[in-house]
């Protein structure tokens, strides 16, 4: 029963765009570990949205394709007017193993660090070689700027406590936006921790633009440090 009510607490995020290969398996599988899964489709013109809802989640469909930071907002909204105290942020794709969720929820039940975010970087065998330096370069520049290590910032898979999501608002629409996420936490002095998660790459694509992606990365960190100073 008290695992039943912990269960409760927690919901999971995950924004999918032309995801529905996938979408519904990881849908029925994290539903096995939280209350509700609330699936932001973002402008997918495939069957993302009804395989969503087929499988148990809650879908909110965004007509045009906005960007992860807007998907993430509009279902970190609707995760907060449900009630939910604390939301697992995942993908759709397959890449997230929703077996790691229980590790995220165990953390923070044991810890009650407010902000976990996945660590892939145990487990490189399968990572593609330059993914693997741009995290680690990245994930280096972006700890420093925190002034707190985080092994992995550029792993998408988190846990989020939900009453600090007034403080998460950012410019940035796309992946940037995630990373922008915890130079904001961090500036207001929340802890910030990471779970080891297992590395998924099997054929799907990755929504990330290596190169625009990466310049909009450095946009935001130098537009966050304009703003510092």
């Amino acid at each position: 029963m008290k695992e039943d009510r912990e269960k409760e607490n927690f919901c999971a995020i995950i924004p999918a765009y032309r995801e529905e290969r996938m979408i519904g398996e990881v849908v029925r599988r994290v539903l096995k570990h939280v209350g509700s899964v609330i699936v932001v489709d973002d402008g997918s013109d495939d069957k993302t949205a009804s395989e969503a809802e087929n499988a148990g989640a809650e879908v909110i469909i965004h007509e045009q394709n906005k960007g992860k930071g807007v998907a993430l907002a509009s279902g970190f909204s609707r995760a907060r007017e449900k009630g939910f105290d604390v939301a697992v942020v995942m993908d759709g794709d397959g890449q997230h193993d929703p077996e790691d969720v229980p590790r995220f929820i165990e953390a923070y039940v044991r810890t009650g660090i407010p902000v976990l975010v996945g660590n892939r970087m145990a487990d490189l065998a399968h990572m593609p070689l330059v993914r693997k330096l741009t995290n680690r370069y990245m994930s280096w520049l972006l700890s420093r700027q925190m002034r707190q290590y985080v092994a992995d910032t550029q792993c998408g898979y988190r846990l989020y406590r939900l009453d600090l999501i007034p403080l998460v608002t950012t410019q940035s629409e796309r992946f940037a936006a995630e990373s922008e996420i915890l130079l904001n936490l961090a500036s207001r002095g929340i802890r910030i921790d990471s779970v080891p998660i297992k590395a998924i790459y099997g054929d799907e694509r990755s929504k990330i633009n290596p190169l625009m992606d990466t310049v909009r990365f450095f946009r935001m960190l130098r537009r966050y440090s304009h703003h510092k100073s």
